[in-house]
């Protein structure tokens, strides 16, 4: 393992996963759960699968993620977060809150996933009225389709499409998460692209992550 020499738990830290693709790879995970390999290939757009297959190895190796054999029909290894692995999760909610200021433009050639705009909402907001009534908010951006839930006085959010929501929130990738994020607000969302339809007083309810 290649490693800074330095006495510094930063530096450790970097040892681990200061590598190209791996804290994606740890993303991945998070938001997935226990997946094959070509589950991880599919949300990580652009990585080679020889790289994939050694970011793999190296984690294994360090003990941030596990392997083992689905049963048949499957038939197939599955890669799961240790629990060292999973101690990962703050440390990414931080790091993708902190990225959010370089969220401003979308460059040509970007990829964008559903997983990507459903996780969104749920680690960088919360319900700004924790007593309210359930609330059900549809998102759609680059024909991708996500659900926010604002029940129990969190934000949930999944996959897929509501059946009756209460609002809709379709356009852009820049304007559906920059708006949700707190970094533009609905006029300027609107400007560059976004369509907002039903009750859009539900969004005073998602407050952005201090």
């Amino acid at each position: 393992m290649r490693t800074y020499g330095q006495y510094c738990s930063v530096a450790r830290a970097l040892d681990v996963v200061g590598d190209r693709w791996t804290l994606l790879i740890v993303r991945e995970l998070l938001l997935q759960g226990s997946c094959r390999f070509t589950d991880l290939k599919r949300g990580l757009p652009g990585i080679a699968p020889n790289l994939l297959s050694t970011r793999l190895k190296e984690l294994e190796e360090v003990g941030l993620i596990t392997r083992r054999d689905a049963p048949p029909p499957v038939a197939t290894v599955l890669y799961t977060l240790s629990e060292d692995g999973l101690a990962l999760k703050p440390v990414l909610k931080a790091l993708g809150l902190w990225g959010l200021r370089f969220m401003s433009e979308e460059r040509p050639g970007d990829a964008f996933r559903a997983e990507w705009l459903a996780y969104a909402p749920e680690w960088f907001t919360s319900d700004a009225e924790p007593s309210g009534p359930p609330a059900v908010i549809q998102l759609i951006a680059d024909g991708e389709s996500a659900v926010i839930e604002l029940r129990d006085g969190e934000v949930h959010t999944r996959l897929g499409r509501a059946a009756d929501p209460e609002l809709v929130l379709e356009g852009p990738p820049r304007a559906v998460l920059g708006l949700l994020s707190g970094l533009i607000d609905l006029e300027r969302a609107e400007q560059i692209g976004l369509s907002a339809a039903g009750r859009t007083d539900l969004l005073a309810r998602l407050r952005p992550a201090a």
